[in-house]
């Protein structure tokens, strides 16, 4: 894993400083402390900030072809790339490395953008073509790895941070309300939008060329669900997801340093750690986040896990001051607002790997989305199933079933139930039918947007936005697999893999890798019917069935728990609030800021600070405001890019 960054003049040749560059790749050191490199000539400039895993002596980059007419600048791995690399040699291809870099550098040489379809990965890259002047980026298939880019004065600059690409000095730094605007309805962004006026993410499975001037955008790879789900038996289904699981977990601990895996203490971790189990002949090392809040605290099925495996097992404890405290520090890198703390545990959780001394870990991210594991798809059946009967007395009383982990909630009343899942009942064929609930309960903390704010992000809607990445035939697909494409196409790229995932793990320089995010496991279970998936409202149950055997009983049986933390409290301990709390919401700094209205905002934190605020509108709403002010406070008002980096090596 790295941190990737360069410049390309789009129409003429000129030159590219080497300072410019040095300050991209110091802000990005986090993600590849290891080694530092450059290439520049008169059209592109190629930064890299190495995080060493493959060919540790051989693998330095920017690398190049035999006659330096390709270059390259690469974020992540392909895992796929000893059997690439031996397919090569057989073409008549020289290696100089044993690097998984050097693979595509000379796929690409044999089939241009078409080289994207041979990786089996986790990437972005950028190559630099001399002979056809093209620069060429891509992303993975599943959003993993993140790309973005932004122009100015003929000039196009990318990075694998944004703070990268502010750091060349030339780009205006300033907050989107539209890109706001989305993250307070879905959670995050859709791409290629951000959080930060013109500054775009490449989105997942696309690629982009520029040629004489001409900036073109592809995506080479969707996610297919059939209308008709394939013939296939059950326990064919059960062997053969099994196969592929296999398979992408041994493909994943391919690494010259050692890998440890997280442990939730869930289904999908476990099933992680005991597919990766096999591979390993020295004991296996575990990590994991226990709470000090008992509500959040899953350490007793993580310890039971590591026992049953044999694990050598390391936790961090994680309090609310250590969420208040690490808070600034995380916006700081996931460069977007947040609606929830859950992104703080996990980067004090790779910063526990890093200081145990390993680089990589491997994860079960990804499971929920592929094979129907959240509440949200349960709930989607029961309101389709309601929907039948509107005036049912009993029918949404069983979504009262899907959350035994949240005492408070059994109590609720048949009228809290349709205040809070009725939206868009009456209309089962809406695109967003199951989303609808959560995107509008989301978007009631907008009733805070200042007038300037609402007005500026007037226009799209960010349903019309999502909207224009449906996959063709969408509206025909059974309700489940609707569900399943808007979360696999959103939040997972969006959320989970950014803010929960990439932006945490590697601020520690820590790489992640999902075996459920294989492309193959990803293809097969889109195409299964949906109740080997969900089985009544047991969810994810050809996964237990296929990994049954391998797990204790309790952990297959067990009730699905979502990763939680707290979220409000942790910022007023002992009902004080913490100094940058006060700060950034007092009434001075939300007008200078200009995004929320300070009255509502005051009285929201007076409620928190007198013990009030219990809700997840009210979490949603604080966690939210202040994280945009965050925001604004590190990115807009006080960016630092000190250039620290004394040791560039400069290829070409």
């Amino acid at each position: 894993m790295c941190g990737i960054a360069g410049i390309f003049n789009l129409h003429e040749d000129r030159e590219i400083s080497a300072g410019t560059m040095a300050r991209m790749l110091s802000v990005l050191k986090h993600r590849g402390p290891d080694e530092f490199g450059m290439y520049r000539d008169g059209r592109a400039a190629l930064g890299h900030a190495r995080l060493s895993i493959i060919d540790l002596s051989g693998g330095s980059q920017p690398m190049c072809n035999e006659d330096k007419t390709v270059w390259i600048t690469f974020n992540g791995e392909i895992f796929n790339f000893i059997e690439l690399r031996e397919e090569l040699i057989g073409r008549g291809h020289r290696f100089r490395t044993h690097s998984d870099t050097e693979v595509i550098i000379h796929l690409y040489e044999d089939h241009g953008p078409g080289c994207l379809d041979y990786l089996n990965g986790q990437f972005a890259f950028a190559i630099w073509d001399k002979k056809s002047r093209e620069l060429f980026l891509a992303r993975d298939r599943m959003g993993i790895r993140p790309l973005f880019y932004a122009m100015n004065a003929g000039r196009f600059y990318f990075a694998s941070e944004i703070k990268g690409i502010f750091a060349a000095g030339e780009i205006k730094r300033e907050i989107d309300p539209a890109g706001i605007d989305e993250i307070f309805t879905m959670w995050c962004n859709v791409a290629p939008r951000t959080a930060f006026k013109d500054v775009y993410e490449l989105p997942p499975a696309c690629y982009l060329t520029i040629k004489n001037g001409v900036v073109s955008r592809t995506q080479y790879w969707d996610l297919v669900f059939p209308e008709k789900p394939e013939e296939i038996g059950f326990e064919d289904a059960v062997e053969e997801l099994k196969r592929l699981l296999v398979d992408s977990a041994r493909l994943r601990l391919r690494a010259d340093v050692p890998v440890g895996a997280y442990l939730s203490g869930g289904l999908d971790s476990s099933v992680t750690t005991a597919l990766i189990r096999n591979f390993s002949n020295s004991p296996l090392k575990t990590f994991s986040v226990a709470f000090e809040d008992k509500d959040y605290d899953e350490s007793s099925y993580q310890n039971e896990m590591a026992k049953a495996l044999g694990t050598e097992h390391h936790e961090v404890r994680c309090s609310y001051s250590d969420i208040s405290r690490n808070f600034p520090d995380v916006i700081w890198h996931t460069e977007k607002p947040v609606l929830r703390t859950a992104p703080v545990p996990l980067y004090l959780l790779s910063r526990l790997v890093r200081d145990s001394n390993f680089k990589v870990v491997l994860t079960g991210e990804g499971a929920d989305e592929v094979l129907g594991g959240y509440d949200i798809f349960k709930e989607t059946k029961i309101r389709q199933f309601w929907a039948r009967f509107p005036e049912s007395q009993t029918r949404p009383l069983l979504l009262k079933r899907l959350y035994p982990y949240l005492p408070a909630f059994q109590g609720q009343s048949k009228a809290y139930m349709e205040a809070f899942f009725n939206g868009g009942l009456s209309d089962t064929r809406d695109a967003f039918f199951s989303h609808r609930p959560r995107w509008q309960t989301t978007s009631k903390n907008k009733l805070f947007f200042s007038d300037a704010l609402k007005e500026a992000a007037n226009g799209s809607t960010p349903e019309d936005a999502f909207r224009m990445c449906l996959t063709p035939g969408f509206e025909n697909l059974p309700p489940l697999s609707k569900a399943q494409y808007i979360e696999s196409k959103n939040l997972l790229p969006g959320y989970i893999l950014s803010s929960q995932g990439d932006r945490v793990s590697m601020a520690n320089s820590i790489e992640g890798r999902f075996p459920f995010l294989d492309y193959r496991v990803v293809e097969f279970c889109a195409k299964l019917p949906p109740h080997y998936k969900i089985k009544g409202l047991n969810e994810k149950y050809i996964l237990k069935k296929c990994m049954s055997r391998y797990l204790p009983e309790r952990i297959v049986k067990r009730s699905k728990q979502p990763y939680l933390a707290p979220d409000g409290k942790s910022f007023f301990n002992d009902g004080k609030p913490a100094d940058y709390v006060e700060e950034l919401l007092s009434e001075s700094c939300l007008g200078e800021y200009g995004y929320f209205k300070p009255g509502p905002v005051r009285l929201l934190f007076n409620k928190f600070l007198k013990g009030g605020a219990i809700g997840f509108k009210d979490n949603m709403a604080l966690v939210g405001i202040l994280s945009t002010q965050l925001l604004h406070y590190r990115f807009i008002k006080n960016f630092n890019c000190d250039v620290t980096i004394k040791d560039i090596k400069v290829a070409g």
